[in-house]
């Protein structure tokens, strides 16, 4: 298991990602890469883009066995959009920031170790508008380098402090 670092807390303003949705399940997880990969196209040409960081939005938790995905980056705003891409605004929020410092490929290992071991002796829940309110938002910062898959990797969780 990972060993989970403590994490900050940030107030995170609101902000509007656009990309490519997915519905995934345990078995089709594995996938998530190859929605990134078709995402690569859209970066620096969508002229709404703002700054250099990414985005993987873990949405509709409802079901423990599927979620859906959006693998993107931060517009300006949505109106122009091309029709293959949604867009995702996501309201101001309070959230607990867990650095990953590993490959990629073990973010798994973090997002369990905050859901199994950090969340429930926190004193903080999950913060949630409606089931189209990202549950947690993967970081990938301007230092992330896709063909490494190492740096500047975040787990950002939106939390309220328990009633």
């Amino acid at each position: 298991m990972t060993q989970l670092e403590k994490p900050t807390f940030k107030d995170g303003a609101s902000f509007i990602v656009a990309g490519f949705r997915q519905r995934f399940d345990g078995n089709t997880v594995k996938d998530i890469p190859a929605l990134w990969q078709r995402m690569g196209p859209y970066f620096d040409s969508l002229p709404e883009q703002v700054g250099r960081s990414a985005y993987g939005l873990v949405i509709d938790l409802s079901d423990s066995k599927q979620f859906d995905y959006v693998a993107g980056i931060e517009i300006s705003n949505a109106a122009n959009l091309p029709s293959e891409l949604v867009s995702v605004s996501l309201p101001a929020r309070h959230y607990a920031v867990f650095p990953h410092r590993e490959h990629v490929t073990k973010l798994k290992d973090t997002i369990t170790a905050i859901w199994r071991e950090w969340l429930p002796s926190s004193g903080y829940q999950l913060q949630r508008d409606s089931a189209d309110s990202p549950g947690m938002i993967e970081y990938y910062g301007p230092k992330f380098d896709p063909k490494t898959g190492m740096g500047d990797v975040e787990v950002w969780v939106p939390i309220k402090k328990l009633s």
